[in-house]
């Protein structure tokens, strides 16, 4: 879509847990209308959740290859990436995860969404730093900002399922290994949650409620997580 020559597009660059997203929603929140884009349903899910919250479940809107939530008159969109109704258009719009451009299978979308999702009067593009020469090799106008990790990241070494700590998230790659350790943590420390693709929207909006309330201590996952 065309932007008002006075719009902004800002790459926010850097690691995980640097804020990106977050200063991507509350950026958006204090637009009139506004959408993001971003990697994973769940993760769509879990930033409607937080937009209706603050702003309502009337003038928020869900929309996913899952799930469509679109009262009339919404006014902030968290979408996936490839479910942005980006010709609908939006005063702030937000692209989330840019270095998917890199994949082999989705990365035609993100590109296209580099390329022309833009909003009426900003636009912000969140990634790894690893996106900044393809960035600045574009023929964008194009502010950049590097943000620095909020806490480290560091190898603990290799630990015994069993003997991990509480609110442990665990991920495999495979439906099989899964269910094989959410057995495991159901005999051996009493029960857990399970994230897959493959479940339902409600099914695993349930079982990330289990987890994010305490009632369980555990969640076993699929790269479905994030």
């Amino acid at each position: 879509m065309a932007a008002s020559d006075n719009q902004r597009i800002r790459a926010i660059l850097g690691p995980t847990n640097t804020g990106k997203t977050h200063l991507a929603v509350e950026r958006m929140l204090a637009h009139n209308t506004g959408m993001i884009g971003l990697p994973l349903r769940l993760l769509a899910r879990e930033i409607y959740d937080r937009m209706v919250k603050q702003k309502g479940e009337k003038s928020c809107a869900l929309i996913t290859g899952e799930e469509r939530i679109k009262p009339p008159g919404a006014r902030w969109y968290a979408c996936t990436v490839e479910a942005m109704p980006v010709s609908e258009g939006a005063d702030f719009m937000a692209i989330d995860e840019i270095q998917l451009a890199q994949d082999p299978d989705r990365g035609h979308v993100f590109t296209d969404r580099i390329l022309h999702a833009r909003g009426r009067h900003e636009t912000m593009l969140l990634g790894a730093d690893t996106m900044r020469p393809a960035l600045q090799r574009l023929d964008l106008d194009i502010d950049g900002e590097r943000r620095e990790r909020f806490s480290q990241l560091s190898y603990a070494g290799p630990t015994k399922i069993t003997k991990l700590p509480k609110r442990s998230a665990i991920v495999a790659f495979s439906s099989e290994e899964v269910y094989a350790i959410a057995e495991l943590l159901k005999r051996q420390r009493g029960g857990c949650a399970v994230i897959m693709g493959a479940l339902s929207p409600r099914t695993r909006n349930a079982q990330v409620e289990l987890y994010q309330s305490g009632e369980v201590d555990y969640i076993v996952a699929t790269d479905a997580i994030g």
